[in-house]
């Protein structure tokens, strides 16, 4: 494939790095170098805040209505140019393309129309005090830092930006190293809206360019997505100014499948919680808990569907349905978490291997994998493997289950398969986790807060309350009796 370089986006325009350090993207289907990126220096950094402030003077000061429009405008341009965004979306992340054409672009877009059209509506309070009162505002952060993920760069950029924009701050974007092009298309999108130079800058680079910008007194929250070793030492940084921080981080989450679930239902819920973008999604259900009476029959509709349904392949092909992971370390990373759980007992049902589709030989492909008699504390049961990893498990008593589903480190997702709708809510108030699924499995709409509990995360991202939490209360005292004092 040709090459081209990615330039860094400031001011409302693609800019020169000051150093010649570039660093390659590659195609995770065919392992080929599909263009290079120039990574930021210092002074490149400085202009981006320095332009970022000029962008927040102007967009702050914007009445409420006008952002709206211009924000509405360019969830109209994502719309209009979705199939376009969802390619550059396959080509650097490897997913397929039926994922990308839906979900990717189409769900930035709802997030970023959700937003604004909630920007009028940051009221602040009035409240009497004797014959004085006091009020309150919402005003903006400032200029917000956003650290985005590789497995979906076009949404998280937007999920970002959607409610830091609309609060009226400004916000710097670094996306992922392995996944850049989504967030400049954004960019010039904005601009194109009508977005405030500087108002959206992106930077490429990596934990250094993360590290400087977390660290700079200038920047007034940090909005990160990544793994929670990423996420401690991103809030570690902010620490030292004493910045907000949102951290929507891993998962090892649980599915739990009733005795009186239906079985198909569960089994299209557990295969989309572990090989929907090809197992590379925080939320993934990877510990599969099923009912001992009703275990034989979803193992076997579940082998069925898993060996006869999946097609791996051309991740550009609209029938492929499983694509390439990120990259080939991440590739050994899973494969080395299968050849561990195999020897620590775990019984393979079916896949665990590198495949290799025609055509795509060289590409990062994990076949979709089963364990069974797996075992809580194994590897497989304990850490985030994100990729297409499936640990099966049994139970008998509904107490015990939410006991084991619980008992992790990680809180960011949980479902359960039931008809019961008592039993269906008297376990999901005691999953401890911040996005949980009733007889569903990944939907995320802009309208409902997502984030995690206990390590997986702090703060949420989408929603009413994320709006606020991109702005600070300002309260003002007014004093309508005369002022007396002792002095």
């Amino acid at each position: 494939m040709p090459t081209s370089v990615l330039k860094n986006y400031i001011g409302g325009e693609y800019v020169n790095a000051a150093s010649d350090r570039c660093f390659d993207v590659i195609y995770p289907a065919t392992g080929e170098r599909i263009y290079e990126v120039e990574q930021a220096g210092e002074a490149l950094l400085i202009n981006a805040i320095q332009s970022a402030q000029r962008g927040f003077a102007k967009w702050s000061a914007m009445a409420p209505v006008e952002r709206a429009r211009i924000l509405q405008k360019a969830a109209n341009l994502l719309r209009q140019r979705n199939d376009k965004l969802a390619k550059i979306e396959v080509l650097d992340t490897g997913k397929p393309w039926q994922e990308a054409v839906e979900v990717d672009v189409q769900t930035g877009a709802d997030s970023i129309e959700y937003f604004a059209n909630l920007t009028q509506s940051m009221l602040g309070t009035q409240q009497p005090i004797g014959n004085d009162f006091f009020y309150t505002r919402q005003e903006p952060l400032g200029v917000c830092f956003g650290i985005g993920a590789w497995n979906y760069p076009l949404q998280i950029a937007c999920w970002k930006s959607a409610a830091a924009l609309a609060a009226g701050n400004a916000m710097i974007f670094k996306p992922s190293e392995e996944t850049p092009r989504g967030a400049a298309m954004l960019a010039e999108i904005f601009t194109e809206a009508g977005v405030p130079d500087g108002v959206f800058n992106v930077v490429h680079g990596d934990g250094e360019v993360g590290r400087y910008l977390t660290e700079h007194p200038d920047i007034a929250k940090v909005s990160l997505t990544g793994e929670v070793g990423t996420g401690k030492k991103v809030m570690a940084a902010a620490a030292g100014t004493l910045k907000q921080v949102t951290m929507e981080l891993g998962g090892k989450s649980p599915l739990i499948v009733f005795d009186d679930a239906d079985i198909d239902e569960a089994v299209t819920g557990a295969m989309l919680g572990n090989f929907y973008t090809q197992g590379e999604v925080c939320t993934n259900g990877t510990r599969v808990f099923v009912h001992e009476s009703v275990y034989q029959n979803f193992i076997e509709r579940l082998l069925e569907r898993t060996e006869n349904n999946i097609v791996a392949g051309d991740p550009l092909a609209p029938e492929t349905n499983l694509g390439a992971l990120i990259s080939e370390s991440h590739m050994n990373s899973v494969l080395a978490y299968i050849d561990t759980a195999k020897q620590e007992g775990a019984k393979l049902l079916t896949g665990g291997e590198r495949i290799t589709p025609a055509g795509f030989e060289n590409g990062y492909y994990v076949a979709p994998t089963v364990f069974t008699d797996c075992d809580d504390d194994m590897t497989i049961c304990r850490e985030e493997i994100f990729g297409p990893v499936m640990s099966v498990m049994t139970f008998t008593d509904e107490d015990d289950v939410v006991k084991r589903a619980n008992n992790t480190d990680y809180g960011l997702a949980a479902g359960v398969f039931t008809t019961d709708i008592r039993r269906a809510h008297r376990v999901i108030a005691q999953m401890q986790a911040g996005i949980c699924w009733i007889n569903a499995w990944g939907n995320s709409p802009a309208e409902m807060p997502v984030g995690g509990y206990k390590q997986s995360g702090i703060g949420r991202e989408n929603g009413v309350e994320t709006l606020k939490a991109y702005t600070q209360t300002k309260s003002v005292y007014v004093g309508m009796d005369t002022l007396e004092g002792p002095f």
